[in-house]
């Protein structure tokens, strides 16, 4: 399993001090902060854990060596023309975001549509479609998100059924109900708070509170 350290709002410093001790896969919400932390902390392996707008698609491509928040086929389209400009013959590792609870709030394909659009990305020569991420329902318990893991595991077997080249990678599972996610399955875990510590209250419709 691997543990992504998402360091969003943490400075380069402490982010350092993390990957000194040993954490060395992190993830952050958004390519403007990657922007200025990636250069500042080597060593890392990095993965874009928020939503991607598309006219930040290359710079992300230039920053991160995971994108796990396709959410849309045309941005899939983008990340494959960018990454084949970008850095030719390594293929980029995406996942397919899912919005298991059809929750409005949130991106990600509906479940009845990732099956097109798995068939889709796999198709890509630029891309290399390791697997699916979701992000848990807003509850007052982690039980509360076990519904939502166990359906994002079950839609995965059905589609590697169909589409054998679809990575294992089941990302779900974050500070308040990674335990969960993992015994349903998850092979990466996207924790900040438990790591990094409370976050400033920053006005931020892009933000999730992982």
């Amino acid at each position: 399993m691997t543990l992504v350290a998402v360091s969003k709002t943490a400075p380069a410093s402490r982010v350092r001090a993390a990957v000194a001790a040993g954490l060395t896969v992190l993830g952050e919400n958004r390519v403007q902060e990657a922007a200025g932390k990636v250069p500042e902390v080597p060593g890392a392996i990095w993965h874009l854990v928020g939503p991607l707008q598309s006219n930040k698609a290359r710079r992300a491509v230039e920053l991160f060596d995971v994108i796990e928040s396709v959410d849309s086929v045309e941005l899939a389209v983008r990340l494959d023309r960018l990454a084949g400009e970008v850095r030719p013959g390594r293929p980029l590792p995406v996942l397919i975001q899912v919005n298991v609870d059809a929750d409005a709030a949130k991106a990600g394909f509906a479940p009845a549509d990732a099956w097109a659009a798995v068939e889709a990305v796999l198709a890509l020569p630029n891309l290399r479609l390791d697997g699916l991420m979701t992000i848990g329902r807003l509850a007052t318990s982690p039980e509360d998100a076990r519904a939502t893991f166990r359906e994002l595991r079950e839609l995965g077997l059905a589609l590697r059924a169909r589409y054998p080249g679809l990575g294992p990678e089941l990302s779900m599972g974050m500070t308040d109900d990674y335990e969960v996610a993992v015994e349903e399955g998850a092979t990466i875990v996207r924790v900040g708070r438990a790591i990094f510590g409370e976050r400033p209250r920053i006005a931020d419709p892009d933000a999730e509170q992982r």
